[in-house]
């Protein structure tokens, strides 16, 4: 079981895979904490497993506190039937009624596997051990259908999710290496949807010029750097805490504070596809964008893009929609908006990414 300390325990004699607390973090936030882990059952998902996830989640929303929950799990209890695969379904309706409403972060710390796998991709945030591993239909599956023969790695390891799927936002290099990206993450986040974040301390003054940008932007237009370097200079402390950054290198989201307060950065990367959009970097950025609008986290963007990446399997595969997605998540973003322009921004790419015309409180190039 995770360690935390200071435990309030909501399901001491529940028996089963699940159980569910309020803790206090670290960090000193407060959270209802589920756990399933795979001592028990391998961790199979009963009905009465599924509803100690279904509660924690339902206190969570109704409390206004974080859901956060560690998962080890081979999958809904074949035993038990229909039952089983109906209890999941009431945690997925639950943990989706925080969606919005209080931050909801999961760690996976083992197998998480079958229908249950897809709790996790509810959540506003996965945090995948190494040896961790998670897939909808395993290798046997996969073996049936189309004969080709897969590890539990190769089909769902943290790798895969944190380079092609895009599923972990976070790498953790054990369970309390875990616990402690989720610590530093709620730094950043408030309770909830109506509250905003505390001012974070630091003494690095809000004043304070950054001469080292003159320098880090090459002169010629098509020359690359590293945008991280760009976000290091402005945020406090050069401090920051990045988002799926092995997955589609060519945009940057991460969380940080300028001047004590909490803000979301959109970024293009330049050393990756010269900074242009695709379809990864759309889904990459817009819900990036859709997470920071929902709990009150201005909004950044530092924009060096060419345009969008050009191709037939591009636009077969739903460019037009994915890119859509991310003009839809600015273009209905409340929260406090500033576009910096580092370079150059050309095409539909311009307008995408926060444009004045698609709300931007603040512009400068």
């Amino acid at each position: 079981m995770t360690t935390l300390r200071n435990d309030v325990h909501l399901t001491r004699k529940v028996p089963g895979a699940a159980s569910a607390a309020v803790r206090l973090l670290a960090g000193g936030r407060r959270v209802v904490w589920a756990d399933v882990q795979d001592e028990v059952h391998k961790g199979a998902l009963t009905s009465a497993a599924s509803q100690v996830l279904r509660n924690a989640a339902s206190m969570a929303r109704d409390k206004r506190l974080p859901l956060g929950w560690a998962m080890a799990s081979s999958g809904a209890d074949i035993k038990e039937g229909v039952s089983a695969l109906h209890g999941w379904g009431e945690a997925a309706r639950a943990i989706s009624d925080c969606s919005g409403v209080v931050p909801t972060i999961a760690i996976v710390d083992g197998p998480a596997v079958s229908g249950p796998a897809l709790l996790i991709g509810l959540c506003d945030a996965v945090i995948m051990t190494i040896e961790s591993y998670a897939f909808v239909s395993g290798p046997m599956m996969v073996a049936q259908m189309t004969g080709v023969d897969v590890s539990n790695e190769e089909l769902g390891g943290t790798d895969i999710h944190s380079r092609q799927s895009g599923v972990a936002s976070l790498v953790a290099n054990d369970v309390e290496h875990a616990t402690a990206l989720l610590d530093e993450l709620l730094r950043y986040l408030p309770n909830h949807v109506d509250e905003l974040t505390t001012i974070i301390e630091s003494g690095d003054p809000v004043e304070r010029d950054c001469p080292e940008l003159n320098t880090l932007l090459p002169a010629s237009p098509t020359g690359s750097y590293d945008v991280r370097h760009v976000i290091e200079s402005i945020v406090d402390d050069g401090a920051y805490l990045e988002m799926r950054a092995g997955w589609a290198n060519n945009v940057v989201t991460t969380l940080a504070s300028i001047g004590g307060r909490a803000v979301g950065i959109v970024a293009n990367q330049p050393l990756a596809l010269a900074g242009t959009l695709d379809i990864q970097a759309s889904q990459k950025a817009a819900r990036f964008v859709a997470f920071c609008d929902a709990f009150n986290l201005s909004i950044v963007t530092l924009v060096d893009t060419p345009g969008f990446y050009p191709g037939k399997d591009l636009e077969w595969r739903g460019m037009i929609r994915h890119g859509a997605q991310l003009v839809f998540a600015y273009g209905r973003a409340t929260v406090p908006r500033v576009c910096v322009i580092l370079r150059k921004s050309y095409g539909g790419a311009y307008i995408v990414m926060d444009s004045k015309k698609l709300g931007n409180d603040i512009c400068m190039a």
